[in-house]
């Protein structure tokens, strides 16, 4: 039985649980408690780490999300899994992150509970520990019920891959369906009913990351990217600005779930802008991406893989859609947001 089964589901977070005292102390512990064999922690100042390696990556990142609980997931899966994510595209092993809380007075203790053990399950399923972490409790109105912040910090076994390796001829590769994470959480939030068939892809990626690296030769995988604020549109437009060579890739080979398409196109907004938060894109060497393919393709996060495109020998930083009867679309960078804020 979870502790969320056995809480009072009328206690709410109030203004002296981040006073410094009593109440203070007992949150925190109730949390460290929850987060139980995840949480290397001493409750001192600072965590003290033991790193194999002189070499590491190291990130940070705020999380908010509207809702804040969804259909097969919540703010604290999508901070770990975010966090992981970040340190695992640069090629390292993720190891350890932070985590930290600013918390509105009023929250109900049974959904940050409920926050909590997810934030310990996605953790154990990525293999990493929280060492560090703070909480805040703020008043009523000066924070949407919870963000969250973390950090991370990962070694390299391997060389880092980074955009600075990308040339022209390479392909690029997405792991699975785009889309699906920003029309699950705006459907629950709007009452749309789309949640029911669409899923959100939250999910760390580190596993199948080192399952690639450790079977492709070293320099083959040139840049990967997590797809998730600005979606694969975001994505592209960054590697052709970092390499000045023109992007192509195919509309037809697009990995989008049926629904998915039915409810933006009702929604009138385009896939490739949507953020996920378990979607990976490779720029692979031309001779490996089938491999590449084949090892995504084993993997339950990566079945729908798909060579989408590739980086062009053609100067400039343009982003093209090759339409299903050939025409070249120019796919425009967003100056904003076709959604409301989501995560």
């Amino acid at each position: 039985m979870s502790l969320t089964q056995t809480l009072n589901h009328e206690e709410v977070v109030v203004l002296d649980h981040g006073t410094g005292a009593k109440l203070s102390r007992e949150l925190v512990e109730k949390i460290a408690n929850i987060l139980g064999d995840t949480y290397l922690g001493v409750m001192e100042d600072s965590a003290v780490l033991g790193l194999s390696t002189r070499r590491i990556a190291f990130t940070t990142d705020s999380f908010v999300a509207t809702p804040l609980i969804f259909g097969n997931g919540d703010i604290g899966k999508i901070a770990v899994c975010g966090t992981v994510n970040d340190l695992a595209v640069s090629g390292a092993r993720p190891l350890y992150i932070t985590l930290s809380l600013i918390i509105e007075e009023g929250m109900p203790m049974a959904d940050l509970v409920r926050i909590i053990e997810s934030v310990r399950e996605t953790a154990r399923e990525a293999e990493v520990k929280i060492v560090a972490g703070d909480t805040k409790v703020v008043g009523k109105g000066e924070a949407d019920r919870l963000f969250i912040n973390t950090a991370g910090i990962g070694v390299f076994e391997h060389p880092p891959v980074s955009v600075k390796n990308v040339r022209p001829g390479q392909k690029i590769i997405l792991s699975g369906y785009i889309g699906n994470h920003s029309i699950h959480l705006l459907s629950m939030r709007e009452g749309l009913g789309f949640e029911r068939n669409i899923l959100s892809d939250c999910a760390p990626l580190n596993h199948i990351i080192d399952k690639l690296i450790s079977n492709i030769p070293e320099g083959k995988i040139a840049s990967m990217r997590d797809v998730t604020r600005g979606g694969l549109s975001a994505v592209l437009h960054e590697h052709a600005r970092a390499t000045n060579y023109q992007i192509h890739f195919d509309q037809p080979s697009l990995p989008i779930q049926p629904e998915t398409a039915m409810a933006a196109n009702m929604l009138g907004v385009d896939v490739i802008n949507l953020a996920n938060e378990g979607c990976l894109c490779l720029f692979v060497e031309p001779e490996y991406a089938q491999k590449v393919l084949h090892l995504l393709q084993e993997h339950p996060v990566g079945k729908h893989a798909t060579i989408i495109g590739e980086i062009t020998a053609v100067s400039g930083t343009e982003v093209y859609m090759i339409e299903a009867d050939g025409t070249h679309t120019e796919v425009e960078e967003l100056y904003g947001a076709e959604l409301p804020r989501l995560c």
